[in-house]
């Protein structure tokens, strides 16, 4: 086979993958992710099912590759948002990269509620969605890092029963942080999603009004709570 002939071929299933992934979304929309059906998404593409297998042979496959999809371009958004500020101090960098989180969230609800919103029943992720599933945490983590050895951070006070798993925690996470910055870290980490969430599927409905504002106050009050001035 000739190099022109095998880089047609690998353009025609990068479009054909492309394809399979946009109708999956489209029923994401429609049906939510637990009845996302290769078939389904076969019969709308006008493909057989066999052929569609050739591409992604589970479910699962398929969702795996929508969930990745989902971090990266959620992590990419995060990422463009800090490299727009990365001359500010931390706290301007943490609120930045916390509203390119509620900006991509409110821009793409399905997706962000295939990642953060209930579990697909009988689905587990694998270890391959972690690299992009990091991404975002991996920035907060810098900016902490950033404090701590610039302008330092503020004393976060932890209670003695959970330092062992403190110690644990940024021993997996950040070995060159202090345990208390780390603990404060995941609770922030899980705290903007839980905002996040509570405004995309209708918690703050006749609470919050100025959800703009109400979420900017908040990412500052998380980025305090990290110790970050």
């Amino acid at each position: 086979m000739t190099s022109t002939a095998r880089g047609a071929r690998a353009r025609a299933r990068i479009e054909v993958t492309a394809a399979i992934k946009d109708e999956a979304r489209r029923q994401l929309a429609a049906d939510g992710a637990a009845k996302l059906s290769l078939r389904a998404v076969a019969r709308e593409l006008g493909m057989v099912s066999s052929a569609l297998y050739r591409y992604f042979p589970s479910r699962d496959d398929l969702l795996t590759a929508l969930i990745i999809d989902a971090y990266d371009s959620l992590g990419e958004a995060a990422e463009a948002a800090h490299d727009a500020v990365a001359g500010a101090g931390p706290a301007q960098r943490w609120g930045a990269v916390c509203e390119a989180v509620r900006g991509w969230a409110l821009g793409h609800p399905h997706e962000y509620a295939l990642i953060y919103g209930s579990p697909v029943p009988g689905y587990t992720a694998p270890e391959a969605t972690v690299p992009a599933a990091s991404r975002v945490g991996l920035l907060l983590i810098g900016i902490a890092r950033d404090a701590h050895q610039g302008s330092g951070l503020t004393e976060v006070s932890l209670p003695q029963e959970l330092r062992p798993e403190a110690e644990r925690m940024a021993a997996d996470l950040a070995p060159d942080l202090p345990p208390e910055t780390v603990t404060a870290l995941v609770a922030a980490w899980a705290q903007l999603y839980g905002l996040v969430g509570f405004e995309l599927f209708g918690q703050f409905n006749r609470v919050v009004e100025d959800r703009e504002a109400f979420f900017r106050h908040a990412a500052l009050r998380l980025a305090h709570g990290v110790g970050i001035k």
